[in-house]
């Protein structure tokens, strides 16, 4: 039986072909695919290549994608593959209502309608009444074979035109409303397309879903996209995807950019993997596609601040699907420039210098994040500060979302540094200006050597005393909290600060207080508090900031921080030698290397916010 196109997809997309496949072949990487012995005929050395939706045997030609992989492999019909493949990704397979296959059939008739369609806005195009929409797109700067090979056409003037030139292969204007071609007018059926330069959209198999059409002249609206049909989606198309899919696959960057000229420019310059959203802002949808081309694709926005804007709130969007194996590059182009014209100011290579500045998303968050700021005030700082923790936060993995954490918040500190105050020195000038030597040095008695252990417990029980009193900062602070050792006594600390901060309460002290109160350590940790307030001189209305420097301060001066700093210092040393790009990376190292200096000697300073 049909199954509808959009389970396939879904099915496909759920379940990695690599994945399949590497439960029965043994796969190595191999640049951005995988290798592997051929599992259809006797080979020793690896020419079975899996890339992201299909497969090819360069020894024997066996060629498809994980269903006929699986049936290949397996001997299994087309449905019993279905099924196999539909219960280890966790869907059910459709059942073929009357109704399913009714919908099915109006897709793939919508399919020849649109095709049709194609066919003749090309056939205008190229003929007596796309004149001036043929010296239009030659006068963008594209090549006729440019313009045959993104299959661009003219809608004609409308007023039926389309409806009449199809009514002989028997299209009916219903159909094209179906379609997105037309619209239901007051007087009957009207084009959506008139006088208009036209643009077919593909999906990623290379099926014409609908079309994009631009005026030639100044008017508005400057582009019309199709509408949403049961084949056209804008938050899950992408227009240029077929063609840059191919590019990408033969090596190309996936560069993600605005408009379809954009596209088709770049296109032609020699960077064929580019792809654009369709006359709206860049979705969750949008990302999986990209993702699923390339793990580290470029954004390349517009140098103007609305391009600025939307390259931010893309940025963010991202933030909550960042993994380690997916991340995102960003390109800036110079002010009033987009790919299209900067290309035609300065050709291939004033882009591809442009593209090579593209930076991780890492790098150029900080100050995607800070513009608009105000650093004057400790309010601002303050709220900077939050907005910084609560964007690196959204990002679902632990150990990606601490590493940005750590980048923004080295970077706050350089960017908020205040100078130090000038220092008195020994010495000086004295009478008459003469330089006067400084006194000698006093002697200071031994003293014993110190409890470390009682030493560490204190220092514990002050930590969590901060924390207790501003618990804002528990989510900053838990992770490194979690490598302290607790006196007993003060131990169920632990799991109740843990426990409240995912909780999704308001960070407060009031309502930490109703939380502790419930399990009973109300009255300890009023005593931990004082011991703070007497010990740390960290008095009523002490700013997050200040007590921020004094956790930072104990933790450093824990037995157990050298290590532990040695060991990070390390891990961001071996990360910066791999991303030697990476500024972040770069400061990320050099923090560390301070941070344990200051450890090793017994400073207790800490950054300035």
């Amino acid at each position: 039986m049909a199954l509808p196109a959009n389970f396939l997809d879904e099915l496909r997309a759920r379940l990695p072909i690599a994945t399949v496949i590497g439960k029965s072949v043994k796969l190595s990487r191999s640049g951005r695919e995988r290798k592997g012995c051929c599992p259809f005929h006797g080979e020793k050395t690896p020419s079975f290549y899996v890339y992201d939706d299909h497969f090819h045997c360069f020894g024997c030609g066996e060629h498809g994608d994980v269903i006929s992989f699986v049936m290949k492999s397996s001997g299994a019909s087309f449905m019993e593959a279905v099924e196999d493949l539909a219960g280890q990704a966790g869907l059910e397979v459709p059942k073929q209502s009357p109704q399913a296959a009714q919908a099915e059939a109006r897709r793939s008739s919508l399919s020849e309608v649109l095709e049709a369609a194609c066919k003749e806005y090309q056939l205008w195009l190229w003929g007596q009444e796309g004149r001036a929409a043929l010296a239009y797109l030659r006068g963008r700067g594209l090549s006729d074979d440019t313009i045959r090979r993104f299959q661009l056409g003219f809608s004609g003037e409308g007023r039926g035109q389309l409806a009449t030139a199809l009514r002989g292969q028997n299209i009916k204007p219903d159909q094209l409303i179906e379609a997105g071609l037309m619209k239901q007018g007051e007087r009957g059926p009207t084009d959506m397309y008139f006088g208009r330069v036209m643009f077919p959209i593909r999906d990623r198999r290379g099926a014409l879903i609908s079309f994009g059409g631009r005026i030639m002249g100044d008017g508005q609206p400057k582009y019309v996209n199709g509408p949403e049909t049961a084949l056209f989606s804008k938050r899950r198309s992408l227009y240029g995807l077929n063609l840059a899919r191919e590019a990408v696959r033969k090596g190309a960057v996936l560069i993600v950019v605005e408009g379809y000229m954009d596209v088709i420019a770049l296109a032609q310059a020699g960077f064929g993997g580019a792809v654009a959203p369709l006359g709206t802002a860049l979705t969750e949808e949008h990302l999986e596609e990209i993702w699923r081309l390339s793990p580290a694709p470029v954004l390349c926005f517009d140098g103007d601040a609305a391009g600025q804007r939307a390259a931010l709130k893309t940025a963010e969007l991202a933030l909550t699907q960042l993994t380690p194996d997916k991340t995102l590059k960003l390109l800036r182009l110079p002010a009033k420039d987009d790919p299209d014209s900067l290309i035609k100011r300065a050709g291939r290579a004033g882009f591809e210098a442009e593209l090579g500045k593209a930076q991780p998303l890492s790098a150029v968050l900080f100050d995607m994040l800070k513009a608009g700021q105000d650093l004057a005030t400790p309010e601002g700082r303050t709220r900077f500060r939050q907005r910084l923790l609560g964007a690196a936060n959204t990002i679902p993995d632990k150990f990606l979302a601490e590493e940005y954490r750590n980048a923004l918040k080295e970077a706050f500190f350089a960017a908020t540094r205040r100078a130090p105050a000038p220092r008195f020195q020994p010495g000086g000038f004295g009478k008459g200006g003469r330089f006067a030597p400084p006194p000698p040095p006093v002697k200071i008695p031994p003293r014993s050597a110190p409890d470390a252990e009682a030493a560490n417990a204190r220092r514990a029980r002050l930590m969590l005393a901060i924390l207790l009193a501003h618990p804002a900062l528990l989510p900053e602070f838990e992770e490194p909290f979690s490598n302290i050792a607790l006196p007993a006594e003060d131990e169920p600390f632990r799991e109740a600060l843990h426990a409240y901060v995912l909780s999704g309460k308001t960070l407060d002290t009031e309502s930490l207080l109703t939380h502790l109160r419930k399990l009973g350590l109300a009255a300890r940790a009023a005593e931990l508090a004082a011991l703070a307030k007497t010990e740390l001189s960290l008095i009523k209305g002490a700013s997050p900031a200040e007590a921020g420097r004094s956790w930072w301060s104990l933790y450093e001066l824990m037995d157990f921080s050298i290590d532990s700093l040695r060991r990070q210092r390390d891990e961001a040393q071996a990360f910066w030698l791999a991303h030697p790009e990476d500024q972040s990376a770069s400061d990320r190292f050099i923090r560390y290397v301070q941070l344990l200096d200051r450890a090793r000697t017994g400073a207790a300073g800490v950054e300035e916010i």
